[in-house]
């Protein structure tokens, strides 16, 4: 009986059909496969010797496929793609997903690939960096501060040396925020019901032709004692009717702190992360 022959579809015969849509392909696909094969081999500069040690078969495998007599077997081509640093959507020319990369990130990771591993370690530092940066950036702005843990009402040290007694303090720049220099801890019920006890004020420098008008409330230290007050022509007034006016003879030293321009309010005080963002955002810019 004679043998039955079977016979074996040739490359130009062969049937192709697209997995994520069940669609035949174009019977020319085999050919254009092989041209890919040979464009990405020789974009990252591979010598077909190369490829074929790289993925086990021999030179002449490759130079078949390259030339077009004969196509890969279906189960070297994870093998191909990876030796060649391309998707099996590369190879194919198929649309790749949303997710995949493009053709320019395709690039920038094959250079990558072709890095010594001490240069992708420097190449994993500047993406962290900038990572950071462009974090940080999107923080709103910020604002350093002097903090006086001494209130005011309460004991205060020598005017002209107040300031070495502070502390940074930083908030999220309101315009307020932006104003001010210094931030003070209300003690006492004498400014109520603008200011309470507990309440952060903001305290804005004078310096130069500034002035505090009569009217406006500021912060000043009297002898040992800070306090603050609404600035009238005949002195220092609570805005709590039941404390006397602080009036001060020639031989007394009333030293003006500034102006008190507002209440730290909960939306200025940034997380304890945004504050070291912050920080470190400014030591890098410095270098």
């Amino acid at each position: 009986m004679a043998r039955r022959k079977i016979e074996t579809p040739t490359v130009p015969g062969s049937i192709v059909v697209d997995l994520s849509s069940g669609k035949t392909l174009e019977k020319a696909l085999p050919a254009m496969i092989c041209s890919r094969i040979k464009f990405f081999r020789e974009r990252l500069g591979m010598e077909q010797k190369a490829l074929a040690a790289q993925i086990g078969v021999t030179f002449n495998a490759v130079s078949n496929w390259e030339c077009g007599r004969s196509r890969p077997d279906l189960n070297l081509i994870p093998a191909i793609c990876e030796a060649l640093h391309i998707s099996l959507y590369d190879l194919y020319g198929m649309p790749a997903p949303e997710d995949a990369l493009t053709t320019r990130e395709q690039t920038l990771v094959d250079g990558y690939r072709r890095l010594s591993p001490g240069h992708q370690y420097a190449i994993d530092r500047a993406v962290e960096t900038l990572q950071f940066v462009q974090s940080a950036a999107a923080q709103p702005e910020m604002k350093k501060l002097l903090f006086f843990s001494r209130s005011l009402a309460a004991g205060a040290a020598d005017p002209t040396e107040f300031e070495q007694d502070a502390e940074p303090y930083y908030l999220y720049a309101s315009p307020e925020v932006r104003r001010a220099d210094y931030v003070f801890s209300v003690n006492g019920d004498s400014m109520e019901p603008d200011y309470h006890t507990g309440d952060m004020v903001l305290v804005e420098k004078l310096s130069g032709g500034s002035a505090l008008h009569y009217g406006e409330i500021g912060a000043f230290i009297v002898g040992n004692e800070t306090y603050i007050k609404r600035y009238e022509k005949d002195g220092l007034h609570s805005l709590n009717k039941k404390y006397d006016v602080l009036r001060f003879g020639e031989d007394q030293s009333v030293y003006l702190i500034g102006r008190v321009v507002g209440i730290v309010s909960q939306k200025d005080i940034p997380s304890k992360e945004d504050v070291e963002a912050y920080l470190t955002l400014r030591n890098f810019a410095r270098v």
